[in-house]
């Protein structure tokens, strides 16, 4: 049976789509793999997921903030997670919600946040915030990971973060 995140992400992928580059993804795209019963698809590497969350925390501790960061790949789930020196427990969760929401949109959460006015059931969906705070990863228009920030005194600043880790990527 197909988890729940695994449905939401896939159900809800293509409606809005962000550009970023990334390292350690060939094709992001569905592609037949063995027969009709099967798909391929793509994910951020472990060595790119890293090297993203560290380019995130480092933004962070330059500008003084103790944040935590989490990597989740294109299925929602958790990658990896560096909780910073001073970070608050609730960073830990928030950031990985808030990476979690980015992916299963494509979307940084502070344009997601404004969708909310519209569609204010959206914050029902279990293990979502609609906090600034993250950024999607993508291979074209194709989320396959995100990176979400928790813990600096505004969203604004935890996307910034989350921002240069995705930035960090294309390097």
């Amino acid at each position: 049976m197909i988890s729940t995140r695994t449905r939401i992400a896939a159900t809800v992928a293509g409606l809005a789509a962000v550009g970023a580059t990334t390292v350690g993804a060939v094709s992001a795209t569905a592609a037949p793999a063995g027969g009709k019963n099967t798909i391929q698809t793509s994910h951020l590497s472990i060595a790119a997921a890293s090297k993203g969350a560290q380019a995130a925390l480092d933004a962070a501790t330059k500008a003084g903030q103790h944040v935590s960061v989490a990597v989740v790949d294109r299925d929602g789930n958790t990658v990896l997670t560096l909780r910073g020196d001073g970070a608050g427990p609730q960073s830990y969760s928030s950031a990985q919600q808030k990476a979690f929401t980015a992916v299963s949109w494509n979307a940084k959460t502070s344009e997601l946040a404004g969708r909310l006015q519209q569609t204010p059931t959206l914050k029902d969906i279990d293990g979502t915030l609609f906090l600034a705070g993250a950024v999607p990863v993508t291979a074209g228009t194709t989320p396959i990971a995100a990176i979400g920030v928790a813990g600096a005194p505004s969203g604004a600043q935890d996307e910034s973060f989350a921002q240069a880790g995705v930035d960090a990527l294309g390097k």
